[in-house]
C-alpha cells in the first residue's frame, strides 16, 4: 500500500485543506460501506441454518474462502495502479463480503448481544483513534517501523499459539492485538491523510487511492474488533 502512494501518487502538487476533508469522508464512506456489507452478511448466514452446515462441516470450503479472501486483497494492492477504479471497488465490496461470511462462525461461538456490544465499542474507539491520526500533529512515520515488526510478532506469536494452545499466551496476544491495531488505526489515518494532500478525490488516481485508504481501515477495524471481542465476547 505505501508502494502505491509513491507510485500512483503526484507529490508535487499539495491540495487544500477542503480537498483532504473531501478525499477522506470518501475513504470513510467506502469503509463504512465495506463494513456495513460484512456485518450483513455474517448475521444473513449465521440465519440461514442449512448454509451454515454446509459451510462449516467443509474445512476445505473455509479454508478456501480464506485463500480466495488473501488473493483477492493480494490482487487490489499489487493490481490496483493497473486496475479501474470501479473494479477496485467491486474487489473491496468482494472482499467484504468474504470477510462477512467467514465472521458468521462468530454467532455460533458468541452471543449476539455481546458482538453488538463489542461492536459499538469498537466503532467508538476506532473513531477516537482515527480522529487523533487525523489532527495530530505528531509525525506518526517513525512509529510505522515498530508497528509493522509487533504486527510480524503478533502473526508468529498467534500461529505458533495454535500448536502450543497456551492461555498465557492467548492473552498476550489478545492484549498486543488492541495496542497494535489502535496504533496502526492512528498511524494509517494520518498516510491517507497525508496521501490526500497530493490527489484530487475525483479523479481516478484519487478515487484509487480511496479504495486502498478503505482497505486499510476496514482491515485495522476488523483486526481490533476480533481482539475486543476475546474480552468482551460472552461465549454460548
Amino acid at each position: 500500500m505505501d508502494n502505491y502512494n509513491q507510485y500512483a501518487v503526484p507529490q508535487s502538487v499539495s491540495t487544500s485543506t477542503t480537498d483532504v476533508r473531501r478525499f477522506m469522508l470518501s475513504v470513510y464512506n467506502w469503509m463504512t460501506l465495506g463494513l456495513g456489507i460484512t456485518a450483513f452478511v455474517s448475521f444473513g448466514v449465521y440465519r440461514v441454518e442449512g448454509l451454515m452446515k454446509i459451510l462449516y462441516s467443509n474445512p476445505m470450503l473455509i479454508w478456501g474462502l480464506f485463500i480466495l479472501q488473501i488473493i483477492t486483497v493480494l490482487v487490489i494492492s499489487a493490481g490496483i495502479n493497473k486496475i479501474p477504479s470501479i473494479v477496485a471497488v467491486g474487489l473491496f465490496f468482494f472482499y467484504s463480503f468474504l470477510t462477512g461470511i467467514t465472521f458468521s462462525v462468530l454467532f455460533m461461538v458468541y452471543t449476539s448481544t455481546s458482538i453488538a456490544f463489542t461492536f459499538f465499542t469498537c466503532a467508538a474507539m476506532f473513531a477516537s483513534v482515527s480522529v487523533f491520526g487525523y489532527i495530530t500533529k505528531m509525525d506518526m512515520t517513525r512509529f510505522g517501523g515498530y508497528l509493522f515488526m509487533a504486527l510480524i510478532g503478533l502473526i508468529i506469536a498467534s500461529v505458533v499459539n495454535i500448536f502450543l494452545e497456551s492461555t498465557m499466551i492467548y492473552w498476550l496476544t489478545s492484549y498486543a492485538g488492541v495496542v497494535i491495531f489502535v496504533g496502526l488505526t492512528a498511524y494509517d489515518t494520518q498516510m491517507i491523510k497525508k496521501t490526500g494532500m497530493f490527489v484530487d478525490s475525483e479523479s481516478e488516481t484519487g478515487k484509487k487511492a480511496a479504495v486502498m485508504g478503505a482497505l486499510r481501515l476496514y482491515l485495522d477495524f476488523i483486526n481490533l474488533f476480533l481482539y475486543l471481542l476475546r474480552f468482551m465476547g460472552n461465549r454460548k
